[in-house]
């Protein structure tokens, strides 16, 4: 019996005798540098397991500086969609001496049948593979499935309703004999809603009689959420709009409640009570408590298998209260409504897991006269950073006058960077369009960036320039398309993150879409038809898993487990094979990118 590592997938969806068979049915073959181990057209015989040596994958059919599509070192697989499919569309040429195992034709095609998910790998996109490293990092507590899958439906309560004619003496009595904490009531705008502190504040503060309609003190502007949405969108939703309740709503009917304890008891892990902390803590000293505790939160969400997409969403709305709640001890009430605090670039996009360093803007009122604003947003400013957001170096701050402004300054000011086309203008209006309101009145921030659409959507050649940025660095993958592998690593950010961003970011402004979300903005660009369906998909799982290897890096180095090398380097080295499987089809999908953006914009000269 061969002894060969088969601890990866596919073969970690066999069971431990589909494994021995594997073992035990294989052979070892020898193949010498530049021989031609399966050619086009060539009916597949064997998968091809790769002990020692590098392996070509050749599209014969394009040209001789680009056919080379693939390349597999130790570790990879080749060989299997030539069985399936009856024969082999490409070559797989040896780069060198390699040592190949064989796993027979018709032992893998009794593996596929005896173990769909086997079979059914081979037939994955970019996105299920990822989906499988995702499961395959789980270690245990609340599962993937548990956790992730967990939808409305399985957590509403059945509402508490009652009619247009109520009285608060009503509302109260059926609150005391339900024993809830909120009810429903019908109103001219469709359900409103009621709580316990509502019926005490009208009875008590405000005076009011008991008789007095109930509808008269209830809230219709309801967060809602559908039935068949994951119960983890919940958590996001309620920490977004600093609510406890979201009302459950189906063919515009309320059919169920789902209360913020609902959520918390469901999702076992104490680490999700940070999201609580935060909204309860009443001075700067509980909020540093809260805040410090965020890494655990990152922690735990990776170990538990989240798909990272929505541990971005629940770590950004959580980074904008905790910002917004210190805004608030901070910051004069008198001034909440006549001004804006904005944060920026990851920050602002919502793909900011682990804190870095702080990007924020203040837009104000034309007619607000706030006399010692300066001393206020530099005292805020120190405050973040002792929260854990690290200085921007760059400046980029609200301690910086320079990023403090009526909205008629801020108007001016992309006006100014939109006929200016340097660098340094080009990188603060692509750092404008990525801001997002945290605290005060979003709607300023609102005037400001449709200025902003309004001077450089419809303008070409500011798009060509703006777009230069995304081709700045070179994709890390060499000549014949294989993973570069330098010792101290490659740079993800740079290599694969900040290409995705931009492009999608200037393609986003030449569309004036208004999500700062990368994914969202994938999303509305595939709506818009500005890019293919399975385009925007690719590139959303190749963002994805970029960010989830540097983000390991990153965890790693808060447990000492790594050096003090730069976050963003990942050593191709210690990767998995799936690792490094996804690592290459992600950077493929960059390069490709990056080739449509340089069309699209004219850059090919640039």
């Amino acid at each position: 019996m061969v002894d060969v590592d088969l601890s990866q997938p596919p073969f970690s969806f066999l069971d431990d005798e589909g494994r021995d068979r594997v073992r035990s049915g294989i052979d070892l073959a020898y193949f010498d540098r530049d021989e031609i181990i399966l050619e086009t057209g060539q009916p597949g015989e064997y998968v091809f397991i790769i002990h020692k040596g590098e392996v070509a994958e050749l599209d014969t059919t394009l040209p001789g500086a680009r056919e080379r599509i693939g390349h597999y070192t130790a570790g990879d697989l080749f060989g299997a969609i030539s069985i399936l499919n009856g024969k082999s569309r490409y070559r797989f040429r040896a780069e060198q001496e390699s040592l190949c195992y064989l796993l027979p034709k018709k032992l893998f095609l009794q593996l596929c049948d005896e173990f769909p998910p086997f079979a059914e790998f081979f037939r994955q996109t970019l996105a299920h593979k990822a989906r499988l490293l995702t499961e395959q990092r789980a270690e245990g507590g609340v599962t993937m499935a548990g956790f992730m899958l967990a939808k409305v439906s399985e957590c509403m309560r059945t509402p508490l309703c009652v009619g247009r004619e109520a009285t608060i003496a009503d509302a109260v009595t059926t609150l005391h004999d339900s024993h809830a904490d909120s009810l429903l009531v019908d109103g001219d705008q469709g359900a409103g809603m009621v709580t316990k502190t509502n019926l005490l504040n009208a009875l008590v503060l405000e005076g009011r009689d008991q008789a007095s309609p109930v509808r008269e003190v209830a809230s219709f502007e309801l967060v809602t959420v559908g039935p068949d949405q994951y119960l983890f969108e919940v958590l996001v939703k309620m920490t977004r709009f600093k609510v406890e309740r979201v009302v459950v709503m189906e063919s515009e009917r309320p059919i169920g409640v789902v209360e913020l304890t609902d959520v918390l008891s469901y999702f076992s892990s104490r680490s999700y009570v940070v999201s609580l902390q935060v909204e309860q803590a009443d001075s700067l000293d509980a909020l540093f408590r809260a805040s410090h505790r965020t890494p655990e939160l990152v922690k735990a969400l990776m170990a538990q298998g989240v798909k990272l997409r929505f541990a971005m969403g629940l770590l950004a709305a959580l980074n904008g209260r905790i910002m917004s709640k210190a805004w608030g001890f901070l910051v004069d009430e008198r001034y909440h409504g006549d001004s804006c605090l904005m944060v920026m670039g990851s920050e602002g996009r919502g793909e900011q897991i682990l804190k870095t360093d702080q990007d924020n803007g203040l837009i104000l009122a034309d007619d607000l006269d706030w006399p010692d604003v300066n001393d206020q947003m530099q005292r805020l400013t120190e405050t973040l950073i002792e929260l854990g957001y690290p200085p921007c170096p760059g400046n980029i701050m609200v301690s910086n006058p320079e990023w403090v402004g009526s909205v008629t300054q801020w108007r001016e000011r992309i006006a100014h960077w939109a006929r200016a086309r340097d660098g340094d203008s080009l990188m603060k209006l692509a750092i404008m369009l990525d801001s997002h309101a945290v605290a005060g009145n979003p709607a300023l921030l609102d005037r400001v960036r449709e200025s902003l659409f309004a001077a450089c959507s419809r303008d070409e050649i500011l798009l060509s320039y703006f777009a230069r940025a995304a081709l700045r660095f070179s994709t890390p993958l060499t000549l014949f398309g294989s993973l570069k592998k330098p010792q101290h690593g490659i740079d993800i950010k740079k290599g694969g993150i900040f290409p995705i961003v931009h492009g999608v970011r200037t393609m986003a402004l030449e569309r004036r879409i208004k999500p700062t979300s990368t994914l969202e903005r994938l999303e509305a660009l595939a709506a818009d038809g500005r890019l293919e369906e399975r385009v925007a998909e690719d590139l959303s799982e190749a963002l994805s898993l970029f960010t989830e290897l540097r983000l390991k890096q990153q965890l790693e180095r808060l447990d000492g487990s790594a050096d003090d090398a730069s976050p963003d380097r990942v050593v191709v080295q210690q990767l998995s094979s799936l690792e490094r499987d996804l690592l290459r089809e992600a950077l493929h999908i960059v390069k490709e990118f990056k080739q449509s953006l340089s069309q699209r914009y004219h850059l090919e000269y640039s």
